[in-house]
This record gives structure tokens, sequence and C-alpha cells, in this order.
């Protein structure tokens, strides 16, 4: 489907016009599902869905994981209360999801809007009480037609608070109109991904009952009787909010297909692409000479591992018990952080080794790589949800895995177990820095003693997600059916590896961990495994089974090029 006409890139377009055009693109994905509502609950389908949506429409996928994901997604995590949720299977109405303020964004626990609930109709009232208790950047226009939304509100009984719920919110009609008390001023544009932002806010909007979704954190009788499993209102609102920890592994889809897209098309250019050879009359491709290809190869062995971590997770996801919930989100909060960074990074690579070519967006990377900017902020921002995780790590989601025994000068950079020992070294390096921090820090002001304690706690979940993303690769080296296919794999595992060892090589150094030869090592154990890998390198990109029909459609990669389209690199 994505690989079709439909979703073909359009040139010329104004930013609307590309909104408009993302909101028809809805409806082919919609009338393509086979079960439009049931995709929500099918984690693996749905993160599918981003790697190949992203690729074709930034602006589409955005819309699409709100709709699937936040909006239809808590609808079905809560009480059905006699939802019709056919009008979605239709899609004769679009889903959006408003949580976040304009003075509350991490701290969204915060947020200001009200749902106060009226004895006299047992219905609702929500309000935004305060300028900056608008809700901050959902795609509210009447742009798509017909939308509802899901409002996070401070749920407002007789003047007790009983903590954040979402309410079920008609927005607009089937026109685009606003529905009366309903408030909507379009944004600016941003540089993301086209999408109709807007700072929404509601004055008196009269809701039913049935608008509050209910659950075990929280219920509401008719009579204004409230009763919750959950003593605590920040609990609740988690609870009510759950879906934002499904969305970061739609984020982290979506990074990893914009990111394999954008290295394969880099990869084609720089096979095709002839510059000089050295020597008088001789022309060789960009691939050949080692200030293009090692910059390629790294990036290949990143996006490789984080791809190999995401399927990772989202089997654990859906397959582990309650039990493993808390680390499993965890794990996703960290995984998403550290791919959608490394989806940046790499992405700029593939940009800047394309030349001027690669900033046509028709060409099929500076595009997305602007947009992939709205998946480091969306649900959750990076850094933040790194500090979360990095706090729970500390105190007790933890446990360093125990040093090896076998000496140091004994071992070989070539072993990838060895590899996989290093990386676990710098993990409990910096969980022991950080402890020490802890321990030692200032009493009486917590902010004071976290703050001394941030930076090292930050480069235990960085060593962490880097250990797992190898532990994932290493683990597809095993699983491969061919031996050459293993030691291919192989040597992407050992690049990736040595790279972070190299990073940290004082430590280990420190730490009797590796030996001062190994140091010396380093440099010329990478630059061989480059050379190693540089033959295979169009056949590893090849294998992102990228959409043919879409790499067929940049100009810099047809076989003959309009005069008019040729940018000199």
């Amino acid at each position: 489907m994505f690989d079709g006409p439909r979703f073909a890139f359009q040139e010329g377009l104004s930013p609307q016009e590309r909104t408009a055009l993302s909101y028809a693109r809805l409806r082919f994905v919609n009338e393509a599902a086979a079960d439009p509502v049931g995709l929500a609950s099918d984690i693996e389908s749905l993160t599918a869905m981003h790697e190949w949506a992203g690729v074709v429409d930034p602006g589409m996928a955005t819309i699409a994981s709100i709709h699937w994901n936040l909006h239809i997604g808590s609808l079905l995590d809560h009480d059905p209360g006699g939802r019709d949720l056919y009008r979605y299977a239709r899609m004769d109405t679009v889903g959006t999801f408003l949580c976040t303020e304009l003075d509350h964004g991490n701290d969204a626990a915060s947020l200001e809007t009200t749902a106060r609930f009226d004895p006299e109709t047992s219905g609702f009232l929500l309000d935004t009480p305060t300028p900056g208790a608008c809700k901050w950047m959902p795609n509210t226009s009447g742009t798509g037609g017909a939308k509802n939304a899901v409002v996070a509100a401070r749920l407002v009984v007789e003047d007790v608070d009983h903590g954040v719920f979402l309410f079920l919110t008609p927005l607009t009609d089937g026109e685009g109109r606003h529905y009366p008390g309903v408030e909507v001023r379009p944004l600016p544009q941003t540089a993301s991904a086209p999408v109709d932002h807007c700072a929404t806010s509601f004055h008196g909007v009269r809701l039913p009952f049935e608008a509050m979704l209910q659950g075990e954190h929280g219920r509401l009788s008719r009579d204004g009787t409230f009763v919750s499993a959950l003593g605590n209102p920040r609990k609740r609102f988690l609870r009510s909010v759950k879906r934002v920890h499904a969305g970061k592994l739609c984020m982290s889809a979506y990074s990893l297909g914009v990111t394999r897209h954008a290295l394969a098309v880099a990869m084609r250019h720089s096979h095709r692409r002839l510059t000089s050879g050295m020597t008088t009359g001789r022309r060789v491709s960009l691939i050949e000479h080692r200030s293009h290809h090692v910059s390629l190869l790294s990036a290949v062995a990143t996006t490789y591992a984080a791809t190999l971590l995401h399927r990772d997770v989202v089997r654990r996801w859906t397959s582990g018990g309650e039990a493993q919930r808390e680390e499993t989100e965890r794990l996703a909060a960290v995984t998403k952080a550290w791919i959608t960074w490394q989806a940046r990074s790499v992405m700029t690579e593939c940009r800047e080794r394309c030349g001027a070519q690669g900033l046509l967006l028709s060409n099929g990377i500076a595009y997305q790589l602007a947009a992939n900017e709205g998946t480091v902020t969306a649900e959750g921002d990076n850094r933040v949800i790194w500090v979360k995780a990095a706090g729970e790590m500390l105190l007790g989601g933890f446990t360093p895995t125990a040093p090896s025994e076998a000496p140091a000068a004994g071992r070989s950079l070539d072993d990838s177990g060895y590899l996989q020992e290093l990386l676990a070294d710098i993990e409990r390096i910096w969980h022991s820095r950080a402890r020490g921090r802890l321990r030692n820090g200032r009493r009486g002001d917590p902010l004071a003693r976290w703050n001394g304690t941030v930076t090292p706690a930050l480069q235990l979940v960085e060593a962490h997600v880097h250990r797992l993303a190898a532990e994932a690769l290493l683990g597809a080296v095993g699983k491969a059916s061919g031996s050459q296919a293993r030691a291919v794999l192989g040597q992407l595992h050992r690049l990736f590896g040595l790279r972070q060892v190299r990073a940290h090589s004082g430590d280990l150094l420190a730490a009797g961990r590796i030996t001062a030869d190994h140091v010396h090592q380093l440099p010329d154990a990478e630059e061989d495994l480059v050379e190693a890998l540089v033959p295979y390198a169009l056949q590893l990109t090849e294998g992102f089974a990228v959409l043919e029909g879409v790499m067929g459609g940049h100009p810099m990669l047809r076989t003959s090029v309009p005069a008019a389209e040729m940018v000199p690199a």
C-alpha cells in the first residue's frame, strides 16, 4: 500500500495542502486495515505501520499515531460505557488526544484543565481556567472533517479535586466546524512534519456523564460518588494516560523506518555517484573512499542494532505479563529516546553524504529528518524520560552484571563475548559512580543531591541501552542461517561494540577491564572491520526491504536524471 501511487511524494504543496493530503491518506490506511479499531490493540501491527508510514508521509504518520494509539487506544483501555466505536471503523470521525498544556508539558500531572461534575445533569463542564492551561499543539483544526478528542482534565466534584482523567469531547462536525465553547487557534508552522497544530481551549463545554473514561483507577456514579482502587492522584493520572507508553514504541518504529530508508538512499547514491580515484583519469564510486564509507557503515551497525532492539522490546511488550510491566515500560522509554536520537544522527550523516541533492525533499531524507524532531519530544521528552529511568535504575530497578573473572590480558577484541562483557563493565562503572554521588550528596537539599547524581546516572542509562542493543544484534548472529550472514552480522556487532568501548576506554583501563595493548589496538580493530564490511555495504542496506517504488521516485536515484533536477554535489 505505502509503495503505491497514493503515497507518492507530491512536489510544490503548501503546508496546509500537505496536511489535507495527510488526512486523505489516513483514510486510505483505514480502508486497508482488516480491523481498523482492533489495530489500536495490535501493537506489533501498529508499530509496523509506523515503520512504513513515516517514509512516505510524516504528517500522516503523526496523525495516524494520535488517532489509533492515543485516541482509540485510550477508549479501548477504559470501561466501554456503551461507546459506539463503529464510526471510527468507518472513519466518520478522526480521533485526537489533548493532554499537554502550554504551561504543563513534562509535568502534565499538574495540568489545570477542569471537568467539573454537574449534579443536576450528572454531566460535566469542561473549562480552561487560565491562558497557560490551553492544550498545546494537538491537531484540532477543522482540516480532516469531524473530530473527537480525548481530553485530560481534572475531575472536580463539589470542589474536591480527584485528579486527572480523560473525557471524550466532540470538537468538530462533519464540515470541520468547531462546536460551541471549543476555541481553536492555529499555531505557526513548525520545523517538523506539517500537521494542523493548534492551541485549544474550552469554555463551559457541556459533556454527558458517559464522556468520562472510567476504570479501576477511578469510577464516578451518577450521584457524584467517587471510588478508586488507587489512592494516589498521580497514579490515577498515569493509569489514565498509559497509552503514551505504547506510543513510545510507535515513535521508535517511526524513527527506525525513516532511518533505514535514508541509509538505503545514501548507500545507493554512494555506489552510483562517481568521483576522483586519486589518479588522472580514474573515476571511482563514492563508496570506495574511506572518508565516505566509514560513517555510513558505522550508521549501518547502529541501525541494525536499533532495529533488533526495538523488535526485542515489542516482543517483551506483547508477551510479558503484568509482573514485568513496569520494567518493560521503562525499557520502551529508554529505547524510544535512544532510537530517536540515533535517527537524527544517522539521517544527518546520510543527508551530508548525499551533498546538495540530499536537501531535496523529494529525495527522501531531509523532509523525514526534520519531521523526526517531533519524535524526540512526542510521548515524553527524551531527556526527561531518561532522567526518570535513571532514578528508577538507581533505586532498585537495575542490578549490574558481575564482572568476569577472566584476566583482561588474555582476551581479544575480536571476541564478541568479550565485547559484551566490556559493555556490561561500562554499565557497572557508571552505576557505581552514580550510586556514590547519590549516597554522598548534600543532605537536606534533594535538588542539589540529584543534580550531583544525574550526570553519571544518565551515562548509566546510555550504557544500558547500548549493551541491550548490542545484545540484540549478537542474538541475530546466532539465528542467521548461513555462515556468510553470521560472519557479516558478527562484524557489525563488533563494530558497534568497539565504538562504545573506545568511548569509555579510559574508565575500562583504569578498572583493569582492558589493557594498554587493547587501547592501542582499538583504532586498527575498527578500521579492519570497516574494510571487511565495505563489500557488503549495499547488500546490508538492501536487507532493509525498502519501498522500491518510493526509491525509484527519488530524483537522484533515477537511471537518467533530467537536467533541470540535477544538483552538483
